[in-house]
């Protein structure tokens, strides 16, 4: 089902800006809300900037709020948390709703909806603790990437190549009070798709001098290349659009989305994770992938808000 458009920006209402949050994407978010805030104040939207700092409840009540442009990153605002008050108050929000959002949220999830739909995720070991390191080295091998399952922007990420730094991979993850998998490591090129109503943007290769995409590259660093053409072929481009709606649609992705995708060395397709409130920074994938689609910030901004009319 395609979202209905709008013409003016008084039918939108007044629209909450919810940025913030808690988790420890806080900082990130803080920037993508600016972003989104001042663009849709650009294009004449009633809109205010609301920085999310305990309960989201608290945090509308008393505002007489129309719909609601999420952008809050991470556990409680990408989980189905915020949704959930949302849906229960009534008002209408961008992105994802509660199952979808709940479900991503969690990689290890992810990837055992994707594994039972059949398509192709890295191999992965659940490490409950050091008793569990032996029976996934011996599964995986080296090298290893262990990685928090509830974190975002590759927080709490690590590369390990031997059994200590596994052990201390483990232990860094375990920091972040949720399941912790170690994934087999993938060698081959990095992509990344934005799936925007139900439609793939154009596909972005990532190149980084790093050991991986971390936060340092996602954010800081000038030295991560983002590659846009993504140098693929046109079937091999037409394929991993396909590929990242097929993975939005089987955990029941609405409005907005972006996918990171691997073709290792021997071409094979690998789905790494989604993201159903992904970054609107300077740096970030997805107005870079629409700005190659011919669309610029204001209005990727005006079209996602519009996924808020199907609810």
């Amino acid at each position: 089902m395609k979202t209905m458009t709008m013409n003016k920006p008084e039918q939108f209402g007044r629209v909450a800006v919810m940025m913030g949050g808690s988790a420890a994407e806080r900082d990130v978010s803080l920037r993508s809300g600016t972003a989104v805030y001042e663009a849709l104040k650009a294009k004449g939207v009633d809109a205010i900037a609301l920085d999310v700092t305990d309960s989201p409840i608290k945090a509308l009540a008393g505002l007489k709020i129309n719909r609601v442009f999420n952008i809050i990153h991470g556990r409680g605002g990408e989980d189905g948390v915020l949704q959930g008050v949302l849906d229960v108050l009534g008002i209408p929000y961008t992105g994802s709703g509660v199952m979808a959002s709940a479900l991503t949220m969690d990689k290890l999830r992810t990837k055992l909806c994707w594994k039972g739909y059949g398509l192709v995720t890295p191999q992965w070991c659940l490490l409950k603790d050091e008793s569990d390191l032996d029976s996934c080295i011996e599964k995986l091998g080296f090298p290893v990437i262990v990685k928090p399952a509830q974190e975002g922007s590759s927080i709490g990420m690590s590369k390990a190549a031997t059994r200590d730094e596994l052990q201390k991979a483990l232990t860094l993850a375990e920091k972040y009070r949720c399941d912790v998998y170690a994934e087999a490591w993938v060698n081959g090129k990095e992509y990344t798709v934005a799936v925007l109503d139900g439609e793939a943007l154009p596909v972005i290769r990532l190149e980084t001098p790093n050991a991986f995409y971390d936060y340092e590259a996602k954010y800081k660093a000038t030295t991560t290349q983002y590659h846009c053409p993504s140098g693929l072929s046109q079937e091999q481009e037409q394929f991993i659009k396909s590929l990242a709606v097929t993975a939005c649609e089987v955990v029941g992705i609405e409005g907005w989305a972006r996918v990171d995708v691997f073709i290792d060395d021997l071409g094979q397709y690998q789905l790494i994770e989604v993201n159903t409130v992904p970054g609107m920074t300077d740096h970030s994938l997805v107005p870079m992938a629409a700005k190659r689609a011919g669309i610029d910030f204001e209005e990727l901004v005006w079209r996602i808000l519009e996924t808020s009319l199907r609810k």
